[in-house]
């Protein structure tokens, strides 16, 4: 993690001030604005991919598209809009669905305690990425029932803000949920349900979570 700051939040998801970025994932860090990109093809499979093995936190686990904080005077569609290029090469358009608080540790080396943004957007199956190695190793289209199977197997390679994020897709306003149905039908499924909130519990043993909006 570069000398790069984030923006501290209150409860509200109100600016209260900045902090370095390594500092407010230390063990136990400040909470901060956050963002997670979710592209999905025309078909509904999403692209995960897997952090860096160079990463501080979660180094080498699979990851939902894109995630990361944004900069003060933008908002989380802007802030996904700059920094999706900047870390597998596309430029693509999103939505916003909601956002939730979490806090949850790695190890002893630091923790996420975040308000993150969720954002969804459609490409091509065909797009070519253009990975920052140092962000980003390797990328994967994946069916919701291909990731149930993943977790159920090793649900600790999986992040666990992308998994919080799917678990919340059901929660989003009818328009978004309309606006996406033929993309998301196989992710909001009832019979997932369970397995995405077991893995939650793997990773968040005390419920620290929660839908904010």
């Amino acid at each position: 993690m570069s000398d790069e700051y984030v923006i501290l939040v209150d409860k509200n998801d109100i600016p209260i001030g900045k902090e370095e970025k390594v500092k407010s994932h230390l063990p136990n860090g400040k909470l901060h604005r956050a963002f997670t990109v979710m592209l999905f093809d025309k078909e509904g499979r999403l692209v995960i991919t897997r952090r860096s093995p160079s990463k501080m936190l979660w180094p080498g686990d699979w990851d939902g598209t894109v995630a990361s904080h944004p900069r003060e005077s933008e908002t989380y569609v802007s802030s996904a809009q700059r920094r999706i290029p900047e870390e597998i090469g596309i430029s693509c358009k999103f939505d916003y669905l909601f956002k939730f608080e979490y806090h949850v540790p790695y190890k002893d080396i630091g923790s996420e305690n975040e308000i993150c943004g969720t954002l969804i957007g459609v490409i091509e199956n065909s797009t070519q990425f253009n990975l920052v190695k140092d962000e980003i190793s390797e990328t994967k289209w994946i069916t919701a029932d291909e990731l149930i199977e993943g977790l159920q197997k090793k649900p600790e390679i999986y992040c666990p803000w992308m998994i919080i994020a799917l678990y919340l897709l059901p929660k989003s306003e009818e328009s978004m949920l309309s606006k996406y149905k033929s993309v998301i039908s196989q992710w909001i499924k009832p019979e997932i349900e369970k397995p995405l909130e077991d893995s939650i519990k793997y990773h968040l043993q005390e419920n620290k979570w929660r839908l904010v909006n």
